[in-house]
């Protein structure tokens, strides 16, 4: 006798219900978290301008890492992975000024000793966030240089690292909310030096990204032939 699978009506609006909900109150901790941050004032003028170099690069990364979401549920699309290129100068930017000022705090550095180290959530959450970014780029471009000669268990690690690195991010985006805006719009009031170096080496990583996609687009990927061709 045959066995036939039962599908309980439902059930997968549940299960939507339920994830979307859960992101929704993630989202809203990460807003009361910011909420709570304390305004230490102004910084040595260098804790400062390494502050707002962040805030640069936070920003300029809202729009393509939002059209890189978009863009990755259909695994395998072309515009998905040459936005991920475009993304790598520009993220090892940020990387590098937080892992600078992670280096300088806790190297004892007098003057970022000074400014104090971030809420204590947020020096929980960073480590992972790293992580999980390297992660999630590393398996990207293992994916579009080989493919599947591997075995398709590094798509498999790409998804799982994604879901992990969009709450990550987006919990410590909102904590930010507030705080990263004030940042960039401080440099339109007081000037602070160093204003031209920040900026431009914004738009220096996103010129380089753009190089980096104009390299590949030559390069026969062998994951996108595959999924194209299904």
């Amino acid at each position: 006798m045959a066995l036939r699978t039962v599908t309980i009506p439902g059930r997968s609006h549940v299960k939507f219900i339920a994830v979307f909900v859960g992101v929704v109150l993630l989202g809203l901790a990460g807003l009361w978290v910011g909420s709570r941050f304390v305004d230490r004032g102004r910084h040595d003028l260098g804790v400062e301008a390494n502050a707002r170099l962040i805030s640069y690069a936070s920003v300029a990364l809202l729009i393509p890492l939002a059209a890189e979401v978009i863009t990755g549920i259909r695994p395998g699309l072309l515009a998905h992975a040459l936005i991920g290129f475009l993304l790598v100068p520009l993220v090892l930017l940020k990387l590098g000024s937080v892992g600078y000022r992670f280096a300088r705090y806790y190297a004892g550095d007098p003057r970022y000793r000074a400014a104090g180290p971030p809420e204590l959530v947020m020096r929980l959450i960073a480590p992972a966030l790293v992580v999980l970014t390297v992660a999630l780029f590393a398996t990207g471009i293992e994916l579009w240089l080989v493919g599947f000669r591997f075995g398709d268990q590094w798509l498999t690690w790409h998804k799982a690292v994604f879901v992990l690195w969009f709450l990550a991010a987006m919990f410590h985006g909102l904590a930010y909310a507030r705080r990263t805006p004030e940042l960039v719009l401080a440099d339109s009031h007081d000037r602070l030096r160093g204003v031209r170096a920040r900026r431009s080496a914004v738009i220096g990583s996103l010129v380089l990204g753009a190089a980096l996609v104009v390299a590949m687009l030559p390069f026969p990927s062998p994951f996108a032939l595959a999924a194209g061709a299904g």
